[in-house]
Formats: C-alpha cells, structure tokens, sequence
C-alpha cells in the first residue's frame, strides 16, 4: 500500500499458514508472509468473505501489521516442544513451526510453517524481530516515507505533505496558533512568548508558549533553568486559568519560584483569586502502575480463556480502573505525562469546543504534541525503554471515551474516531505520535536530511504529516465515519407551531446495561441509602469505599451539593459536563478493546445497528433541509437541486418513510472486520458473550433473587 521507492521487502516466506482456529482449520489462509521495513504482510492465495462495510486503511492492508504495533515475536518449535521470545539481532538455534505475534492493538496473530522451508521461516521470523525493534528513531519507518516523497521544486507538495494544507486544526507550532487560542479563550491577561525560539530555554518547551503579561521575558529568562516547564494551556470564562507545571527538586528556588508564578497567575484574574494547587505525583498513580493496568486489562481480554463462571473475569476486571479529577493548577515530577491527561480532560469536561472535530484534534496537538509528552518512549517504539513504556494517552482516550459514553450527543466525532485515533500510533509516520518533544522531531530531521543529502528549504525541517491529515490513511467515504450523528452543534434550531426554538436536549434516563435490574433513587444522585445493597462480592459493579457509602451522614460540602444540583437538572451539551463515576457508570471500551475477540462478537447487533438507524435518519434529514432551501432560493421551482455530499456513512434511500433494515453483515466489530485477523475459536455460550449480548440468563435465578441491579 506504500510508496515502492520508500518500502522496501526485507524478506518472506513463502507456503505460509494463516491460522484462524486455534486449531487446524480448514478456514486457515495459504500464502506468503513478508517482511518489510514498514509492516508484516500477509499475501493471501485465498480469500475469506470480506464485510462489505469495513473501514479501507491507505496505507496497510487487511493482514498487514505495522511493525511499531508488534509487541512481542514469540517462535515456537512444536516437535522439540521449545519456545523463545525474539529480539533484535538474535540467533535462533532451531527451526521455527510456528510464528505469534502479540500486538499492542490487542491482537494475536499466528503463523504455521508446517509446509514452509526451514530456513526461509527463520529468517522472517529474525527479520520481524530485528526490524521491530530499531536501535535509534531515524530508523523508524517514518523517517524513510519523508524523505522518500520530498520534493524539492516549489511543486505542490513538500514531503508529501500540501503546504496549501486545507487543514482546520492548529498545530501550535507557531504564534499565531496560539494568539488565536488566547482570544477564543479571552484569556486577555496572558501573552505569547518566543523566548525559546531555537529552544535555548527549554528542550522540552515548543518554541512558542503563553505566559502572564506581568511576567517580563527578562524574568523568564532569569528563571530560565526552574521555569521551563510552566504552560498555560486555557482560560475560562470566567478568567480562570489552567496552567501546568512541574515539581523542583530544589525546595528554596521551588518556593521563591512558585511565589513568583502564583503571583503572576493572580494578577491574571479578574477578581486576583488565589491559586489552588493539585500535586498530581500524590494524587495520582504513576506510569508503571498505568503500565500494569494496561497488562491486566490484555490479560482478561485476549490472553486468559474465558471461565464457564463470570465471576473471575468479571472480578479481574474490578482491578482496572480509569481516574478523572479537575484541577485548576496540576503539577508533576516532569509535568508531560498525566498533567497531560488532566488538563485535557478539564478542557474537554468545560469547554464545547473541545468536544467538535478539529477543537479535539488541537486540543491534543496543544497538550500532548507540543508540551512535549514523550511518545517516542511511552509507546517505546524502539522497544528498548521498557521500564519507560506506559500507555498514557490510550488513558485518556479511555476517559475520553467514557465521557462520550455518558454524553454522546455533545461530541461532533464518533467512538469510531476514537478507536482510529488510538491505532495512529502504531503506524509510524506522523509527527503526532513519532517523538518525545518538538526539539527532538527538529533535531533528528535535520540530521536524517544531512545524511541523505536532502534539502530543507526555509522550514529547516523534514515536513513529517501530522494525523490530523486523515486523507493520508483514509478516504472520504471513511472519513465519514467520524461524524456523530447523534450531536447536537451550537445552532440547533427546530420549528414548532411557528415559532423558531432552540433546541434543548433534555437528559435521558440513563440505559444500564440488561443485566442490570434497575437503579436504587438514592445511587441516582451519587451516594448509596441505608436500605440499598451493591451487587454480590464478584459482580461487575463495585462495591462504592466506605467513605463515599457514608456520604449522607456527614454534612454537604459546597462541591458535593453542586455535584447534586448538577446532576438533578437537565444537562446543557454545550456547557459544562461532568462524568459520572459510579463504577455502574463505567464500562468498557468494547470497540478497542474487545473487537479482536471472536467471543465478543455480535453479528446484526451492537452499538453499529443504533448508528446505522441513526445516520439514515440524519442523512434524510440534512438532504431536505438542503432541498427546501435550494427550493426557496430557486423561487419556488425545484429544478437543478445541488445536492451535497452526505456527512453520513450510511445514507439515506429515496424512500424515506421506509428506511433500509441494517445490513445483514454488519456486527458490533464494525468497521473493524476480524475476518482473517483472529487465531482463536468462536466459543458460544461463555459468559463473555452473554454478558455483552445483554443476556440476564447467565445469572442464576437464586443470584437475580438476591441482585439490587
């Protein structure tokens, strides 16, 4: 799917067995497993029947893996009964039968050599495992697809990449960027800073960054070396600010600078209110427990085999739990890993531009990219910092999603965005995901560029595209898929009995899963009565701490009677949003996590038949909505209608008042096909598959006797 002058076959194998039981099936694929220096493929012979509705990659094929994503290359010789784990520049002294791969996307691919040569299968077994872990971030593919598809004429593209652009969302690579965040924000008391230009302040800091307009760059510049990690990063509209910063080991310049910032930060608001301050380093778990989480969470999903009793899966799933909290001021040891995950998450929690397309795409771009949290190390795409690996912004793509969960109708993207976003990062050519800092992108591109004798022109820099530019993985068709039909913009107006309303989207009863049997009237506002009892020890829902179980004895704090008020009144989608965090609030990430799992598969059902209904219905209307004003503008005649292009993936058909049933392929994996990508058996009837079918059978009639849900 690349560009043949960038990718470049390393070596294969040919008499190859796809496996797609766990045992041998006759459902297996015949064909050539390749090595490039980009991905492993699979060439098939044969083919499985493709889901007509699946989302198409650009740049990888429907067996491709891109290497950054293979997380572990485990051989194994069945006859011997031997096993090793390979790494890079490793000899391996018996002949492979078989191949597996463990993927960070949750997949576990599996490879037979029964009818391969001996020594063609160890050599793309070494091969996967020496070019999946590159010794230095040059040699990461992305660096290759740049400079491959430069072009250093004034053409119309540079690095394959349009410096036209047609992009809407900001980098932040430049002032600008940021002066117009500062005036959507009216944040009129900050200012940009271009003291770091060359980066001479700060390694970690992008060149631009906003600072109070009573901090002078000469005091900046005399706190140089403690206050490089300070970041503004929103205002809200009340003239409060969210800034970041980061721990100083030394408590006599961390005092004499702390007093200083807050000063600055005070003066910055309209009414001088005092800082508040959050610790995240005691607040927080660190990146090893995230770490650990995440390992757990692959454990029961893809790894364990599903027990005929739910409670052990269902109780290793209590074990993992996603954190969110508000701050105003957050601080940690390095202030780039989760002051990231904070920040973003009181943005996208206060402010509804947070939650459209392009406000989301910035968001990141301005927190995570440009503050410099260390995606070359915390996806350890080098595979060489183990200890440094943590996968901080899944976390909060996790919470994000949650959000989404609890208010779908607020975010302008889909889940399905989501899903794609957190794939991104395995494919290894957008500055997005690619490296620890700005600093680090310039430096390394300029020396990849002096090796391969490539002129930079004015940027100084290999022009590596950012994410953002989704033509680069996906059509338009696809790109379809991010739009929510179910949001509801700033300007929704609706029409009733003559009069123009705005439209108000009143809270909904919230729908618990069908195991659940119902919802005490005191867990509605956040606490548990005396008379109400949890589920049993090993249900999904967690028993709440004790000091949240006696909540109603004490006296109510300010907080918790806004927390109550909140949550008693209809909810504003365009203002602030806050999650709700009862554990029975809470699921899991099925399209993320699960979609690889055959268990957890639901053909015609899932999440997919709601949107399929939805998008029909969305597409109907946008196309009579742009019918009657064509209409109206053409006097009245409806001839040569324009039509738009649908935003909608699914479309509406010309007859409305019968609208198309969901498609008999489409299952809750959508738009993800596991056709060809699984390597376990479909196992009906485990708890697994109940439990996400809905089904209350599952629980004994004695348990459903004794359950409050």
């Amino acid at each position: 799917h690349c560009s043949a002058d960038c990718e470049i076959v390393v070596n294969e194998a040919n008499f190859v067995r796809k496996c797609i039981g766990a045992e041998s099936c006759q459902d297996d694929l015949w064909g050539k497993l390749v090595c490039t220096n980009f991905k492993v493929s699979f060439i098939s012979h044969n083919s499985l029947p493709r889901q007509r509705f699946q989302c198409t990659h650009r740049l990888l094929g429907e067996h491709d893996i891109p290497l950054a994503c293979v997380e572990q290359v485990v051989t194994v010789n069945d006859v011997k009964g031997k096993q090793k784990i390979l790494g890079s520049n490793q000899k391996l002294k018996f002949n492979p039968t078989e191949l597996i791969l463990y993927c960070k996307d949750f997949r576990i691919i599996r490879f037979r050599f029964d009818e391969a040569g001996p020594e063609s299968a160890k050599k793309v077994c070494l091969a996967i495992a020496h070019y999946s872990h590159p010794a230095d971030p040059q040699l990461l593919f992305g660096f290759e697809y740049v400079g491959k598809r430069y072009h250093g004429s004034a053409g119309e593209q540079v690095n394959g990449v349009d410096p036209g652009g047609g992009m809407q969302t900001p980098l932040f690579d430049c002032s600008s960027d940021w002066d117009r965040e500062i005036k959507r924000t009216g944040a009129s008391e900050w200012r940009v800073c271009t003291i770091n230009q060359g980066y001479f302040i700060s390694p970690s800091l992008p060149e631009f960054f906003v600072v109070p307009v009573s901090l002078a760059d000469q005091d900046l510049k005399q706190y140089a070396c403690f206050f490089y990690s300070h970041k503004w990063c929103w205002n809200h509209s009340s003239g409060s600010a969210l800034v970041r910063m980061s721990n100083i080991s030394d408590p006599q310049q961390q005092r004499k600078v702390e007093q200083r910032i807050s000063s600055a930060i005070t003066k910055s608001h309209p009414l001088r209110s005092d800082v508040f301050k959050s610790d995240l380093d005691k607040t927080l778990p660190n990146i090893q427990d995230i770490q650990a989480a995440l390992l757990k969470l692959r454990q029961i999903c893809v790894i364990d085999p599903f027990e005929e009793s739910e409670e052990k899966w269902l109780s290793s799933l209590e074990m993992i739990n996603d954190l969110l909290y508000s701050v105003w001021v957050c601080t940690e040891n390095e202030d780039r890993d989760l002051s990231c995950v904070i920040s973003c998450l009181v943005q996208l929690m206060c402010d509804p531009h947070c939650r459209s397309l392009h406000g989301f795409q910035g968001l990141i771009q301005k927190e995570w990219v440009m503050a410099g949290h260390r995606f070359l190390d915390r996806c350890n795409h080098l595979k060489k910092n183990d200890k440094e690996e943590s996968p901080v912004f899944l976390l909060f793509l996790d919470c994000a999603w949650q959000l989404w969960n609890q208010y779908p109708a607020a975010f302008e993207f889909t889940d399905v965005y989501l899903t794609v976003l957190g794939d991104s990062m395995w494919v290894p050519i957008f500055s997005t995901f690619l490296f620890n800092c700005p600093r680090q992108r310039a430096e390394n591109s300029r020396d990849f560029a002096s090796s391969k004798s490539i002129h930079l022109g004015q940027d100084q820099a290999l022009r590596f595209p950012p994410v953002w530019d989704w033509s680069q993985q996906f059509s338009l068709k696809d790109q379809t898929l991010f739009n929510n039909p179910l949001y509801v913009g700033k300007i929704a107006t609706c029409v009733q009995n003559g009069t123009v309303k705005t439209f108000t989207h009143r809270r909904s009863k919230k729908n618990y899963s069908s195991t659940l049997r119902g919802l005490p009237s005191a867990l509605r506002n956040g606490s548990i009565g005396p008379n109400d009892t949890l589920a049993r020890r090993n249900s999904l829902v967690l028993r709440l701490r004790s000091d949240l179980s006696q909540v109603r004895e004490q006296q109510e704090t300010p907080s918790e009677r806004f927390i109550r008020d909140f949550f008693s009144r209809p909810v504003d989608l365009q203002g602030l949003l806050l999650p709700q965090l009862l554990p029975s609030h809470l699921s899991v990430w099925k399209l993320y996590f699960l979609r690889w799992v055959p268990e957890a598969q639901i053909p015609q059902g899932g999440p997919i038949t709601t949107f399929h209904k939805l998008s029909v219905l969305t597409d109907e209307i946008e196309m009579l909505q742009n019918q009657l004003k064509q209409y109206k503008g053409a006097g009245g005649t409806p001839n040569n209608l324009h039509v738009e292009p649908s935003k909608m993936y699914f479309k509406s058909t010309s007859t409305p008042h019968q609208p198309p049933a969901p498609p008999e392929y489409l299952s809750s994996s959508f738009p993800f096909s596991p056709v060809g990508n699984l390597c376990r058996p479909g196992i009906l009837g485990t708890p697994l598959s109940k439990f996400l079918n809905g089904a209350k059978i599952w629980l004994s009639t004695e348990t459903l006797a004794n359950e409050t849900f």
